[in-house]
This record gives C-alpha cells, sequence and structure tokens, in this order.
C-alpha cells in the first residue's frame, strides 16, 4: 500500500510502498477514505514531540472495514467506521470507572509477533495506533466505531480527533452550562470544533480568538457570536471589556505557553480555564498564584474527555440534523502527495482542515 513516511523532525514526508499485515486477535482492517491533517502532527514534523523513525503519521481517519480478527465483535467487514486515538484495553481502573480516553494500557502486538506495518523489511513505528497517512489501517477494535454509512467520509473523519477534541472539552471535560460566556483561542480544526461546542451546551456568548482574519471569519460562520484579532492588540484586556469582567469558561487550542496563560487571564473569578492545544513538552505555564483565592481554574483535556464509542455516533447525528457543521471546517481535499504542502498551508493559516481523500 502506499504511505506517507516519516523519517525525522524538519524533514518532509516521502511516500511509499509500505507493507502492512493481516488482522490478528481483536485486530481490524480499515481500507482508509479519508484523514484530516491535524495540527498534532505538525508538532512531531516540527520537533516539538519525540517519535521513533520511520513512522506513518495520521490519526484523524475514517474508512471501511476490510477484514476483522478472529476475536473481533464490534465491526465487521463492510462497516464504515471511525478511528480514534483513544484506543482503550477495557480492564484497568480508568476504563471500569468510564475514562476510556485515560487508559494507559493500549493493546499492541508482542515483539515476538509480525509487525503491523513494515517497509523494505523493517518495522514501521505506528502513530497513535493509527496511522492514518496511509491507504490502510491495521487498528486494534477499541480503536474504531462503526458509524451510519449515509454520513460522508471526509466529515466523518474530522470526528475522529478535531471534533471529539474541541467539542468534547465545551461538553465533557469544562461542562460549558447555558447562558454561559466562553472565549476560544485559537480557530483551527479544534477551535472551531470548541466553537461550535459552546454552541451546541447554549453559551450566550462565544468570542473566538486568533491572528487571521480569514479564521475568524470561519468562526463567526460556526457560531461564534463575537471575535478578538490578537495581533491587534492584547485580547485579554478585549475580552474582559467585551463582557464586563472576563469570561465563564475559556480553551486553548493551540498548543501555545502564551495563548493557555492568557485564557487563564481571561476568566472570571469562579472560571474555569481548559486547555486542548499540545504544549510542546518541557514548557512551563507561568499564572499569577495569587487569583487561585478568586476560585479561577485551569485544566487540561485529553481528546475532549471522550467516550468516542458513545460520543461519535451522537456527533454524526448532530452532523445529519444540522446542528454542527462539519462541511465549512472541511476546507481542502487533496491527496496523499500533498501532505507536506497541506502542512505548509497549515502553518500559514490558510485551513481549517486539509483532508486527504484516498478514492
Amino acid at each position: 500500500m502506499k504511505a506517507a513516511i516519516f523519517h525525522g523532525p524538519h524533514q518532509d514526508l516521502t511516500i511509499e510502498d509500505v507493507d502492512i499485515d493481516q488482522p490478528l486477535g481483536r485486530e481490524v482492517l480499515v481500507r482508509t477514505l479519508a484523514s484530516g491533517v491535524c495540527h498534532s502532527d505538525l508538532h512531531f514534523v516540527d520537533g516539538f514531540y519525540p517519535m521513533l523513525a520511520p513512522a506513518i503519521l495520521g490519526h484523524e481517519a475514517a474508512g471501511i472495514v476490510e477484514a476483522v480478527g478472529p476475536d473481533v465483535t464490534s465491526v465487521r467487514p463492510g462497516d464504515h467506521v471511525i478511528a480514534c486515538l483513544s484506543v482503550f484495553c477495557g480492564a484497568c481502573d480508568y476504563c471500569l470507572t468510564g475514562k476510556t480516553h485515560l487508559c494507559p494500557n493500549r493493546p499492541v502486538r508482542a515483539k515476538d509477533q509480525t509487525p503491523k506495518l513494515s517497509w523494505n523489511g523493517k518495522p514501521v513505528t505506528q502513530f497513535a495506533s493509527i496511522s492514518g497517512y496511509a491507504e490502510k489501517m491495521l487498528i486494534h477494535e477499541n480503536g474504531v466505531v462503526a458509524v451510519r454509512k449515509d454520513m460522508p467520509l471526509a466529515q466523518a473523519a474530522l470526528i475522529g480527533c478535531g471534533v471529539t477534541t474541541g467539542v468534547g472539552a465545551a461538553l465533557n471535560t469544562a461542562k460549558v452550562e447555558p447562558g454561559s460566556t466562553v472565549a476560544v483561542f485559537g480557530c483551527g480544526g479544534v477551535g472551531l470544533a470548541a466553537i461550535q461546542g459552546a454552541r451546541l451546551a447554549g453559551a450566550r456568548q462565544i468570542i473566538a480568538v486568533d491572528v487571521f482574519e480569514n479564521k475568524l471569519a470561519t468562526a463567526r460562520q460556526l457560531g461564534a457570536t463575537h471575535s478578538v484579532d490578537a495581533s491587534s492588540g492584547d485580547p485579554v484586556q478585549q475580552i474582559r471589556e467585551m463582557t464586563g469582567g472576563g469570561v465563564d469558561y475559556s480553551f486553548e487550542a493551540i498548543g501555545l505557553k502564551k495563548a493557555a496563560e492568557q485564557a487563564f487571564d481571561c476568566i472570571k473569578a469562579g472560571g474555569t480555564a481548559t486547555v486542548i492545544g499540545m504544549i510542546p513538552v518541557g514548557q512551563k505555564i507561568e499564572l499569577d498564584g495569587s487569583v487561585f483565592l478568586r476560585e479561577k481554574k485551569i485544566q487540561g483535556s485529553s481528546m475532549g474527555s471522550n467516550r468516542f464509542k458513545v460520543d461519535m455516533p451522537r456527533y454524526i447525528d448532530f452532523y445529519m440534523q444540522g446542528r454542527l457543521n462539519l462541511d465549512d471546517m472541511v476546507t481542502r481535499r487533496i491527496k496523499l502527495e500533498d501532505v507536506n504542502d497541506a502542512f505548509r498551508a497549515m502553518k500559514a493559516g490558510e485551513v481549517a482542515r486539509s483532508v486527504i481523500m484516498f478514492e
């Protein structure tokens, strides 16, 4: 099969012929039809997070099941599925208490078994237990969920990460209340999803923050009631003026230290800031300790605190009902060979999401 190979940070991905094994045990072989180019992948390309090369990146994907291992019970060949990096074991304390997104025991093949992926006779690292920048994926059944077949797969792919992360951060992690005020820092795929999650939750004021006017325009189209151009002045001060003191909830959806600090600074007493973005390893966030006396809170969110086998079908129903706009989040449909340009476009702020289409 064709796949985009990651050779190391600051290097272009190359399109290569890669071997993929047949499914064993509870594994599922999926023919990839759509794969979103997510900012999380760019963090590895830019060297902010380590990754053992060679590897196949990509983790926001949807496709059709081609074959299943002998122990698979949840899906069958022909099913349309979304992959999710929140692969879980189903037996640990986190799983048994409903926090499968925090499971530390991802099912993997034993070292003495054939590698799932190989290139030139050598094993290839499977990124996030998915590796979606490839024509096929070999995933544990606890990393996929079957979805209705009338759902467009380009839009379904976005639910695999960005939508679940952003919408879930608002609905599951922060639990945004109806009538509340919200600020979202960063209007890429995850930030736009957080804006829509706040809208679904019934927030009365949703402030989008970014440095690109085209992204702010998209944010307003998807539910932001106000917008702040962070390149033209202090966004914290502007948010405080708009709200009379600060928002109830804020979300950092970029992965920047400064943005996380601003997200905390712009909440009012009793407010909650939620960091969604992947802040580089080793970086520290600096906060004024005295304001904690005002019951201001900051927290992280992992993949929108998802229960993806339940959440993703619900998000699809929201989309089919016209309550969740995914069409306008798909900025470009590209080929696998265009993946490096997709990273460039992302860094330039040209897109909400580029989606690799395999057919």
